[in-house]
């Protein structure tokens, strides 16, 4: 006997207070443009646990960390930069947030995995493998 399972919840996501700011900024500013990407990006910032810089545990995606994921649809694994949409390069790694794929991400911490729509509609798993965030200048 098979019974049907509810919808799964997202996973719990964490931010950094200034990033949270910043992109809700950015979300809202792209939100006719990118309607989409705009509001799964507001409704993830809205769900996250905010913490400092300093806080922040180091196993979590955010802006300018290197993650290294698996698209379970495909089971392609990539090693991406989430990044700003002026330093994006997708030749060179660097994944805007206001991708399906980039707002998915963020907050994300290794292992976790989310079910997330791609440019498509359709949805996907993207589970984290691994985050190196970026080194401090002092």
């Amino acid at each position: 006997m098979t019974t049907q399972s509810k919808p799964r919840r997202r996973p719990s996501i964490h931010m950094i207070d200034t990033e949270a700011d910043a992109l809700a900024d950015l979300a809202v500013s792209v939100e006719k443009r990118m309607p989409q990407v705009s509001a799964l990006l507001i409704d993830e910032i809205g769900r996250a646990t905010v913490h400092s810089a300093k806080t922040m545990p180091r196993d979590v995606v955010t802006m300018s960390s290197q993650v290294e994921f698996v698209d379970e649809a495909s089971g392609e694994t990539r090693t991406i930069q989430l990044v700003y949409p002026h330093e994006a390069d997708i030749a060179a790694g660097r994944v805007s947030i206001l991708t399906p794929v980039g707002a998915g991400l963020i907050g994300l911490r290794q292992g976790q995995s989310i079910r997330w729509p791609d440019r498509d509609g359709h949805e996907r798993t993207l589970s984290v493998v691994g985050v190196v965030q970026p080194a401090i200048a002092n």
